[in-house]
């Protein structure tokens, strides 16, 4: 299971398609903190934006799974608001 309080790194975009190059960042994070919460921004379908949440969230998840990651504790893929800022 997901654990909620154990250090974690976020990854956050629009995944407009997931790539090779953000599997290896996830690698690279889960590498360094042994859990990842990837979270996709609910955008509007458009031309900079063709997949929905549920295309990306399976293009994602398939992705991770091809190259060795099987959907477990270790990662949560998440939908979120299409946040523009962060402030912390």
């Amino acid at each position: 299971m997901f654990d909620w309080k154990k250090p974690t790194v976020q990854l956050l975009g629009r995944w407009q398609p997931w790539h090779s190059g953000h599997t290896a960042l996830f690698e690279r994070a889960l590498e360094e903190y042994g859990q990842v919460v990837i979270q996709v921004r609910d955008m509007p379908k458009d031309n900079d934006n063709p997949f929905s949440y549920e295309e990306v969230w399976h293009k994602i998840r398939d992705s991770l799974v091809a190259a060795g990651h099987p959907y477990t504790e270790k990662y949560i893929i998440m939908r979120v608001p299409n946040i523009k800022d962060i402030s912390y």
